[in-house]
């Protein structure tokens, strides 16, 4: 698993530099583009997901790269926590000027909401766990940085998650007065799985490290030194952190709930053809089943990791059957791109008739029927013909 995880990343890793080239040219070429991005109310919010993909690298880099492997060393790890802090500033960018661009350059309406709204507020959550998993390895290289690291961390994910919890109250209010999204926006009522899940998380991560952080700076803080001798700060810290972090896992639960009857109710026998936008469902429900995972693991509880486990299975599920759909359509995309050229275009005669002299031309055409056209002073007639020579007849 750890090599298939491997070879994943390091796709990740070439599409990540493949599209960020991609789109650093673009904004060259195009500046204006920049403008019409900032002021769409629907594609401005996915701005947010490119700061969100570059944690996965983060992540796989630390976890099993760094950690697993032993690749790098102090430097590597380094070089990753310094990727971390960019992270964080493109993270802050989107969120707050996100946000800001809702109120000022863009125009919304209760009906036209959705869960999308949540897009630029989940990347400091995201951000907010990444320094979760760092600071776990740079608590041997230098405590002091690892503190730094969870307490920004802890920061991030209080900003993320509050405004994430506002942006919910909104979106229930508009489920219950406009009811459920039409189309393929239903999809959308998955997405309140992402900022709960992921920010329970977080949470969990930053509790697991104050309780081995403490004990080396217990010199600093009058409030930590309370508990010197038997961590007691510690402890309590990690406690109230995994507690918050299943309060989060049950408030997720219920939007699962109310996501999987909304399928049922608004989708009945229909079917919605397939999206772009299907890949959205990937990570709330993937963060989901990796915190009901992990409480498993912090409460040693058999329920929790069979369900974990089922839902993790049906994740991975759900991203290969994405992944060969989107294999699919791109093999579909090229066969049609290869085959438009090999459709001829027709080219029949015209003839034209003008004052009893007459020349004839050649006229492109797709699947049209020929047809003779007279033309008078006042109107134009046109009839059918059995041959392919159009007559023009002046008079």
């Amino acid at each position: 698993m750890l090599v298939l995880s491997l070879i994943v990343s390091f796709l990740n890793l070439f599409l990540f530099v493949l599209f960020t080239i991609l789109l650093i040219t673009k904004y060259l070429c195009y500046p204006d583009r920049w403008k019409s991005l900032i002021r769409n109310p629907v594609t401005s919010l996915f701005a947010g997901c490119f700061p969100m993909a570059g944690t996965t690298l983060i992540n796989v880099a630390v976890q099993v790269v760094h950690t697993r492997y032993h690749v790098g060393g102090k430097g590597f790890l380094y070089f990753i926590w310094s990727m971390w802090w960019l992270d964080i500033v493109v993270s802050l960018l989107c969120c707050w000027l996100g946000v800001n661009a809702m109120f000022v350059y863009q125009k919304h309406t209760l009906q036209t909401m959705s869960a999308t709204w949540l897009l630029p507020i989940v990347t400091l959550i995201v951000a907010a766990s990444s320094g979760g998993i760092i600071g776990q390895a740079l608590v041997q290289y230098s405590a002091t940085y690892a503190l730094n690291t969870v307490v920004v961390s802890v920061f991030l994910v209080v900003v993320g998650l509050t405004f994430a919890l506002m942006i919910l109250t909104i979106y229930l209010l508009r489920l219950i007065l406009h009811g459920l999204p039409p189309g393929a926006s239903l999809l959308s009522v998955f997405l309140p799985l992402g900022p709960t899940g992921q920010s329970g998380y977080a949470i969990l991560l930053a509790g697991q490290n104050f309780r081995i952080l403490f004990p080396p700076l217990s010199d600093v803080s009058q409030l930590i030194r309370l508990g010197t001798h038997e961590n007691s700060v510690g402890v309590i810290v990690d406690i109230i952190c995994t507690c918050s972090a299943f309060l989060l896992w049950s408030i997720a639960t219920m939007w699962l709930l109310y996501a999987v009857l909304a399928i049922y109710t608004g989708l009945g026998n229909s079917v919605i053809p397939y999206r772009i936008s299907f890949w959205g469902l990937v990570f709330p429900n993937t963060v989901y089943a990796n915190l009901t995972i992990q409480l498993a693991n912090a409460f040693d509880s058999r329920a929790f990791r069979v369900w974990g486990s089922i839902y993790a299975a049906g994740s991975l599920i759900l991203w290969l059957s994405l992944f060969l759909r989107s294999v699919w359509e791109l093999k579909i995309f090229f066969i049609a791109h290869e085959e438009s050229p090999s459709t001829a275009t027709a080219q029949i005669p015209v003839q034209y008739t003008s004052s009893g002299s007459s020349f004839s031309q050649h006229r492109s055409t797709g699947n049209m029927s020929s047809h003779s056209t007279e033309i008078s002073p006042h109107r134009i007639e046109t009839s059918p013909q059995s041959t392919e020579t159009s007559t023009i007849k002046y008079p």
